[in-house]
């Protein structure tokens, strides 16, 4: 169907999807593409680089019948636009943390965590210094054939390889050992259920897909910014039907993160795989803690819970990793059913029993901050009895390459890193970062290495002192074309 064909669903514009003119990473996450490896690629020669550009078999999101058995897909840093000759007035149009990079400004180092261990002084490879990210995706036993057809001939000539990022073998579990990509949001393409006609005043699962890819309705009922060609025949949306990738290497201290629940503990196997469980809010297979209680719009069955019945945390705890990730919660906090209660919540009014302000008056509508999530993780799989055994292999490098896809880089990612992941006040906690990907770095001069599980009481119980997991060793912004965006690059000259 054409992109820009528009109909009217009340006073909203309803944008149809063109899956042809998208990469398929937008719409699929590979993931029976069992091997994947991405590539950081600096630009040599930007003739060689827009010749080898026409004629990659770069994978769009129009799958007729089967999955293909491999794909190519292509994305670019500010530096890399610029390098392949896309004009001035073209770039500037794009968002200004895209145009600064990930570690372009101090502000943004400070807010998205990265400071002390996670610094990018400290980082192996820096988005702002490479100008592609090619990545490759193979059914088993595909991807050197792919890699070799690929990374010949004018590819030799028009580009370094900067870094070389490769993944292990695609299983959707990630490297502490639980199962993942489970609370992945569903893309409402055809807007059957716009943003004020589906309930969304509750938590849904269903985002617009203008959330994802540029020109496109989003959750505000605008169509998200997408940068223009002035001038020029067919060639006027350069950004339309692209997205903005984020990609963070973040290296997991999965024998550390298993041997300090055991002393944690004491040794007891079923209390050690307990607080486990508490810190992530599900068990290994992907059990949540809450089991699904209700019929949500978008969810899958086990998936379709939300945290209304549980907001002091008793049973899941407020600062677990997916309750940070994803703390499901609507437009209106639970309860709020006529207008003087929503007026009352959202100034702040609004107190539980005990005189306090209300947990769930704390946490933003989750629906303007969700993610598409497409990362592999990295490095040779160590169970909990290997972490604990102390071999030498509890060493190897092993972590996630996270991505996410979204449209606007401040509100989702950023949102989602600093005030979830790295806030260590987040739903009226005090002293927690992510019990996971903290850095325990204090924050604003508030500790953040503590985490605690409720009960109907209070506190339960503390684990203070907790050592960094996970460290970020890379990191940057990249832009995915559309399919005639990326002609459009590969049509420019010097």
């Amino acid at each position: 169907m054409a992109g820009k064909n528009m109909k009217e669903n009340g006073d909203i514009p309803v944008t149809r999807p063109d899956f042809s003119d998208m990469q398929g990473l937008v719409r699929f996450g590979h993931g029976k593409l069992t091997e994947a490896e991405f590539l950081l690629l600096t630009i040599s020669d930007a003739q060689a680089a827009r010749d080898w550009l026409t004629a990659a078999p770069i994978t769009s999101a129009e799958w007729l019948d089967t999955p293909p058995e491999a794909a190519l897909q292509v994305a670019f840093t500010a530096s890399g636009l610029q390098a392949l000759g896309l004009p001035g007035e073209v770039l500037s149009q794009f968002s200004q943390p895209f145009l600064a990079g990930m570690a372009g400004e101090e502000s943004r180092t400070r807010r998205l965590g990265d400071t002390g261990g996670n610094a990018p002084e400290n980082w192996v490879w820096d988005g702002s210094e490479v100008h592609v990210l090619l990545m490759l995706y193979a059914r088993e036993g595909g991807l050197d054939s792919l890699k070799s057809n690929l990374l010949k001939g004018v590819f030799k000539d028009a580009f370094d390889i900067a870094h070389a990022l490769p993944t292990r073998l695609n299983d959707s579990i990630e490297p502490f050992g639980f199962a993942d990509g489970i609370s992945e949001p569903k893309v409402d393409w055809e807007q059957q259920s716009p943003p004020p006609k589906h309930g969304r005043e509750k938590y849904a699962n269903l985002i617009a897909p203008g959330e994802i890819v540029l020109g496109h309705v989003n959750e505000y009922k605008e169509v998200s910014p997408a940068p223009q060609i002035i001038g020029g025949e067919g060639h006027h949306d350069f950004g339309r039907n692209g997205s903005y990738l984020v990609l963070r290497q973040l290296e997991q201290d999965v024998a550390g993160f298993w041997q300090y629940l055991d002393t944690a503990a004491n040794g007891d196997a079923a209390w050690r795989e307990a607080l486990a469980t508490a810190m992530v809010g599900r068990a290994r297979d992907g059990t949540p803690l809450i089991r699904g209680r209700r019929e949500i719009d978008g969810g899958r069955k086990g998936n379709d819970f939300t945290y209304e019945d549980d907001v002091d945390g008793v049973v899941c705890p407020v600062g677990a990793h997916i309750r940070r990730a994803n703390p499901r919660t609507g437009d209106q906090p639970p309860g709020v059913d006529s207008r003087w209660a929503w007026l009352t919540s959202t100034l702040g009014f609004r107190r539980r029993r005990d005189g306090l302000p209300g947990r769930h008056d704390l946490v933003a509508s989750t629906r303007f901050h969700r993610l598409a999530r497409r990362g592999r993780a990295y490095g040779p799989p160590l169970s909990p009895e290997q972490a604990l055994s102390g071999m030498p292999d509890t060493q190897e490098a092993r972590g996630l390459h996270f991505i996410c896809l979204c449209a606007d880089i401040t509100r989702q990612f950023e949102f989602v890193q600093n005030a979830w992941m790295a806030s260590p006040t987040f739903d009226g906690l005090h002293g927690e970062a992510d019990p996971l990907v903290g850095s325990r770095e204090p924050v604003g001069g508030v500790p953040s290495d503590s985490f605690s599980i409720q009960n109907a009481t209070g506190i339960a119980k503390r684990l203070e002192g907790l050592p960094q997991f996970v460290t970020v060793k890379g990191g940057g912004y990249f832009f995915l074309p559309g399919m005639r965006a990326l002609r459009f690059l590969a049509e420019q000259k010097d």
